[in-house]
């Protein structure tokens, strides 16, 4: 399929001018979509509209970037439908009902392609204790510890100091970058992805006010008994941290996505296919159903339930639960600081204003209160407004 794809070592996004490169017609049938054009083009670099070159396979899913589409120099473009048209109109084209998840399949198919294949080793300076189970096709980097009773399944990968504590274990194919921790019991299912520097199965933040004399004067470690279970399919970011359970264990379900830099405390459980972003903290015991995401910088407080496909907008607190679908913000908006301090003085407020405007509507209404109808005197003579004035209500309320 490659023209000579298995000789040098080659990394994913290579420019056009280096030895690879891989025929349209091909592409199209391993990502799915409709080719128009030539199958026999040459591509050898995956980039944006703005910077495609002649060898260059590229997308478009955003109509904010239209007006590049005419413009760009790509050999082909991955277009919606309603577009393929106007792709056409410039060269190769193929065609996808959704252009961006067709692009999530091309840097698979990409990366699958390019990447040089390494074969499986143990490496010299690897810690392996006689009882650990290793699979076939187990890659072991350098200086890695693989702890007593713990279980590497086929295909697995544990980067150079990664650790595996005592009876944990990896699913079938799961890759650990480098310096990655699963503690002790810890698990993680099949075609996982780790980035370097992650901690699955730290102790948990818990601890008991000791109080002398009525005045608190330190705490009591409680011990985390649990373990964290994680499912197939599960990628984790850079220094994330998943903290063990207290008692009962922690556990993300199957297909999440975790960004780098996240704190996922003790007895969490996070539902299948949630994506949560980077910088994100949700504290213990909190629930996030299937099919949630949480955006960067949020946080939701401990004992807390997001419903399913409840979507948390970027730096939001979550401070109630929240069981019915749909997209939640609590963000006090960004302003020069001047106009800031301002809105946030009258925020401070707020309480004070509702209660004047509530006493005004009040006041308002006792003094628009409609007359009763008078009635037309039979004599001729005006009627005493002792005896058609409306009597005034019994209650302002």
């Amino acid at each position: 399929m490659a023209s000579n794809a298995d000789n040098a070592p080659l990394h994913p996004g290579q420019q056009a001018g280096s030895a690879a490169s891989f025929a349209l017609g091909d592409i199209a049938a391993g990502i799915g979509g409709t080719l128009w054009g030539n199958p026999a083009l040459r591509i050898s670099r995956i980039g944006p509209l703005k910077q495609a070159d002649a060898s260059t396979l590229t997308f478009l899913s955003n109509p904010r970037y239209l007006p590049q589409l005419a413009e760009t120099r790509a050999a082909c473009v991955i277009v919606a439908p309603a577009w393929l048209e106007a792709a056409r109109a410039r060269g190769a084209a193929i065609a996808a009902d959704d252009p961006y998840l067709c692009f999530a399949r091309l840097t698979q198919w990409w990366v699958q392609h390019m990447r040089r294949k390494v074969p499986a080793v143990i490496h010299p300076s690897a810690v392996v204790d006689p009882t650990a189970q290793v699979g076939e096709g187990v890659s072991i980097g350098a200086l890695a510890v693989v702890e007593a009773g713990a279980v590497l399944s086929t295909g697995c990968s544990i980067g150079a100091h990664g650790y595996i504590g005592a009876h944990a274990q990896v699913g079938a194919g799961t890759q650990l970058a480098a310096r990655v921790t699963l503690g002790e019991r810890c698990q993680i299912g099949a075609r996982g992805i780790v980035h370097s520097g992650a901690v699955i199965g730290a102790d948990g933040f818990g601890f008991a006010p000791r109080h002398i004399d009525g005045q608190r004067q330190g705490w009591e470690k409680i011990e985390q008994l649990g373990t964290v279970r994680i499912g197939n399919d599960v990628e984790i970011g850079a220094n994330t941290c998943i903290d063990r359970g207290a008692l009962d264990d922690t556990v993300i379900e199957d297909g999440v996505k975790i960004d780098n830099l996240v704190q996922i405390a003790h007895n969490v459980r996070v539902g299948a296919h949630t994506a949560i972003a980077g910088c994100t903290g949700v504290a213990g015991s909190a629930v996030i159903s299937p099919h949630c995401t949480v955006g960067g910088a949020g946080i939701v407080l401990g004992h807390l339930t997001l419903g399913e496909r409840v979507n948390i907008s970027a730096a939001s607190v979550v401070m109630r639960s929240i069981h019915q679908a749909g997209t939640y913000s609590g963000i006090f908006p960004i302003d020069d600081n001047k106009s800031w301090e301002k809105n946030a003085a009258t925020l401070r407020q707020l309480h004070g204003l509702r209660d004047r405007l509530r006493a005004l509507e009040r006041t308002a209404a006792v003094n628009t209160a409609p007359f009763a109808p008078q009635p037309t005197p039979d004599d001729g003579h005006s009627p005493d407004p002792a005896e058609t004035a409306a009597p005034l209500p019994l209650s302002a309320g």
